[in-house]
């Protein structure tokens, strides 16, 4: 099968310009600062000392709260984050405070551990009886949909941007994949109907397998040694392989964390991320796709009856919160906005094409076969954000020393920031024009379990939200399974042991003890009468 164009990535030389057509205005020559960069508060060249690693420190925390005060401004305007961190990285960069970051390897390298942190909470945070009946159509948009974006945007490339078909097929292949990122943290503010959201997230979850082998293998020359069958046999073999490691590792990691007791908690969480990562290193050295076998893992262990297993979805989120901080904030250094007015007409061209055409007519291609309507199809063309994923695999070409590699880089950049912008504050009102919301305005009653070891149940303890319709619902109406019961009522400073006349408030917290085989009929009731109110089940609310 070849070797592991993953694992070669950074080994090959530098291959001579495959440069061949006009259109010169879309073209510069590399330029040496990314081969020597000035290391920052480094006048002892690469060696860190303590008064280096106070001032990184002093740095990286101030990017830090910088970065989680961001937040809040992306919420209240409806941008990614990753366009605030973008451009926060460039504030950083040579041409804001004069910090030197051109390594295109390093950088590569700390992509890629973000990427695998980003997928695991991914795959943690997902649930299985949503992502079930779309994951066909996820799975032929992260393939199928990839190879016809690909291939749109490289004839465009080619023939309209005179680009050589070498970086034609790149800029189709960066292009291709959404950001799993962009989407999770972007989509799961908007009520969508679990038909888009789960075809999106399990999209965004499995297509940067793909597309990370196939920019591999361009970048590195191993598609002409190949050839078009044989890589396309080696994709198939890494993405299937990947898979499979995935799945196994993480059914025998829950299974191992149900029959052995750790001393302590916050150990559950340490654990299940492990098991994530390690599903990554052995599907790189299985020669298969690490990024797939670590987001599939996560899928399983996220949706087994693990302890703590909202403890551990809290870790992970917090966890890929700083991977996207510490990934987005990296790429706005590594970006060098110099060259950015010489790629932006090619950027301009290139991001409506694909926003307009290739996105289009892939999502049409990828879906006909699943019956999807002609407003769902709109809204999956138009909900495919591009962010940080674009980015990360423009970092490939820059590692290998592709030719022309900074204007790749320089266009990705250009698009990723442009057209999130653009997309991604349209998608309530266009999801409400297409009537693909939801329509559910409350918010899901937010769930926090504990083991009861020797009763085998759980402890629920429920959060009544502004806006939950489990307000003015009484326990009776509640109508939770037989065998499981409401001990403890919380509101304001005062408790309460509730009976079955007691009506729900905003604001009030209740304890709901369920034996474990009940808890998840219990937390889909809870979902559905929060959504939808006692008469849940009339209306088809089952709280999935």
């Amino acid at each position: 099968m070849g070797s592991n164009p993953t694992a070669t990535a950074m080994a090959k030389p530098p291959v001579p310009s495959r440069t061949g057509r006009a259109f010169c205005v879309f073209r510069r020559q590399p330029r040496s600062s990314w081969d020597a960069g000035v290391p920052f508060a480094g006048n002892k060249g690469d060696r860190v000392d303590v008064p280096t690693l106070n001032v990184f420190l002093l740095v990286g925390a101030l990017v830090l709260v910088a970065a989680v005060l961001a937040v809040r401004a992306s919420v209240r305007f409806g941008l990614p984050t990753l366009v605030l961190y973008l451009l926060l990285g460039v504030a950083l960069g040579e041409s804001g405070l004069g910090i030197q970051f051109h390594d295109p390897n390093l950088a590569q390298a700390l992509a890629y551990a973000a990427l695998i942190v980003i997928l695991a909470e991914g795959g943690l945070t997902t649930r299985w009886d949503d992502v079930r009946p779309a994951m066909a159509a996820g799975v032929s948009l992260a393939t199928v949909g990839v190879g016809v974006s690909t291939a749109i945007i490289a004839v465009v490339g080619h023939y309209v941007l005179g680009l050589d078909w070498i970086v034609a097929i790149l800029l189709g292949a960066v292009f291709a994949p959404t950001d799993a990122a962009a989407v999770f943290s972007t989509l799961r503010r908007i009520p969508l109907t679990k038909r888009m959201s789960s075809t999106l997230e399990a999209e965004s979850g499995l297509n940067d397998a793909p597309t990370i082998v196939l920019v591999v293998l361009v970048s590195t020359g191993q598609a002409g040694d190949y050839g078009v069958v044989l890589a396309g046999l080696l994709v198939g073999y890494q993405l299937v392989a990947g898979a499979a490691i995935g799945i196994v590792l993480g059914w025998l990691g829950s299974t191992l964390l149900r029959r052995i007791a750790l001393p302590a908690p916050g150990l559950y969480p340490l654990m299940i991320m492990t098991i994530t990562v390690l599903a990554y290193a052995l599907g790189a050295a299985a020669q298969a796709s690490g990024f797939a076998a670590v987001y599939l893992a996560a899928l399983v262990l996220g949706n087994s009856r693990l302890p703590h297993r909202a403890a551990t979805r809290s870790f992970a989120e917090g966890v890929a919160w700083l991977a996207q901080i510490g990934l987005f904030v990296m790429l706005g250094l590594l970006s060098s906005p110099a060259q950015m007015p010489e790629a932006f007409v090619a950027a301009v061209a290139a991001g409506a094409v694909l926003t307009f055409v290739a996105r289009p007519i892939s999502v049409w291609v990828a879906t006909v076969a699943f019956r999807l309507r002609l407003r769902e199809q709109l809204f999956l063309s138009w909900a495919g954000l591009r962010g940080a994923v674009p980015v990360v695999l423009a970092t490939i070409p820059l590692a290998e020393g592709v030719a022309d590699a900074e204007w790749l880089f320089a266009v990705v950049f250009i698009v990723a920031v442009l057209f999130t912008l653009l997309q991604a504050p349209a998608l309530p009102w266009l999801a409400n024009r297409l009537d693909v919301a939801s329509g559910a305005d409350a918010r899901d009653a937010e769930l926090e379990s504990a083991p009861l070891e020797r009763v085998e149940a759980d402890l629920i303890q429920v959060r009544i939200p502004e806006g939950s319709k489990l307000h003015g619902v009484t326990i009776a109406e509640l109508r939770l399974p037989r065998g499981v019961t409401v001990p403890l009522l919380v509101r304001g400073s005062e408790t309460a042991v509730p009976d079955s006349e007691t009506p729900l408030r905003h604001g009030d917290e209740v304890l709901i003890v369920a034996p474990r085989e009940l808890r998840a009929i219990t937390e889909r009731r809870l979902r559905a009468v929060g959504r939808r109110g006692r008469l849940a089940g009339w209306f088809g609310e089952d709280g999935r």
